[in-house]
């Protein structure tokens, strides 16, 4: 009897005494994702901060604390949760661990230049490394989205209506900016781009572009693979690198400054995905089209 007590209050806790549901998720998008869906029924905590890479974030201590206050985990599959979700359940045993990219198709990563020199690797990609960055497709959110609600719906059946409709509406949106996206870069005469770090896959594949990555496997390569990255980019007539704020733009610069093109910085961890995802079509459709 006292054991189903302890369950039964653990259940409750969040929302009776706190009045939220308190969730903890890896990256900002997914916060946002999580707020469409419960609005102000959830608290929500981001393991990564703005300005860290997701690819080897260690928490901090008081993270790795406030995790005891977790009635659900939402991974998406970014690198560090491999080495650190184990951990993250040893600490809150209790803490439901919801896969929010269940059932999204993943694509390899872009890894090499096979493109640009036929002798390096084959067909570009590293065939046991998926892309982990599905959130900046718009149809792999609506996935991703449809698995938050259900996670709500299991654990908070009193407001089943809540959060379907809210996912229902959040569906139109992201159609809406698919379909932007759709009349925006359709008819780009450039539809190939350099990227620092090959994280616009996804976006790329949706809207038929295609991304060229300076890092092969997260690494900076030789400067004989630069040299005929160069020799591409001017064939093709390639003027714009894409980097994030996370990243060294000392290679794309280098690379820029041959081509006689730019660098653009774009984030595609920003917290408010739908501002984010709109920009991304803009700046991809006004330095794709000249």
């Amino acid at each position: 009897m006292a054991k189903q007590l302890s369950i039964f209050f653990f259940i409750i806790f969040p929302t009776i005494l706190f009045g939220k549901i308190v969730v903890t998720v890896s990256i900002l998008p997914q916060k946002y994702f999580v707020k469409k869906i419960a609005g102000d029924l959830t608290k929500v905590e981001v393991m990564v901060p703005p300005g860290s890479e997701p690819a080897n974030y260690e928490p901090k201590p008081k993270q790795l604390a406030n995790l005891t206050k977790s009635k659900i985990y939402f991974t998406i599959g970014v690198p560090y949760e491999r080495v650190w979700i184990s951990r993250f359940k040893d600490i809150n045993k209790n803490m439901i661990f919801c896969d929010s990219s269940q059932g999204v198709k993943r694509y390899p990563m872009a890894s090499s230049y096979s493109f640009v020199n036929k002798n390096i690797s084959q067909n570009g990609i590293n065939k046991k490394a998926l892309d982990p960055h599905i959130w900046l497709s718009p149809k792999s959110v609506k996935q991703i989205s449809k698995n938050i609600a259900n996670a709500f719906v299991r654990i908070d059946k009193k407001h089943t209506k809540f959060y379907k409709r809210n996912l229902q509406n959040f569906l139109k949106e992201i159609k809406k900016l698919h379909d932007y996206g759709e009349k925006k870069l359709k008819d780009l005469k450039q539809r190939e781009f350099i990227v620092f770090h090959p994280v616009w896959g996804y976006f790329a594949r949706e809207f038929r572009l295609r991304q060229i990555p300076i890092q092969i496997e997260g690494k900076i390569p030789k400067v004989s693979t630069l040299m005929r990255l160069i020799k591409y980019a001017k064939k093709r007539g390639i003027k714009t690198i894409f980097v994030q704020p996370e990243f060294s733009k000392k290679s794309a610069e280098v690379i820029a400054k041959n081509i006689n093109g730019k660098v653009v910085t774009l984030d595609p961890l920003e917290e408010n995905w739908q501002k984010s995802i709109k920009k991304a079509i803009d700046t991809f459709g006004e330095v794709l089209q000249k």
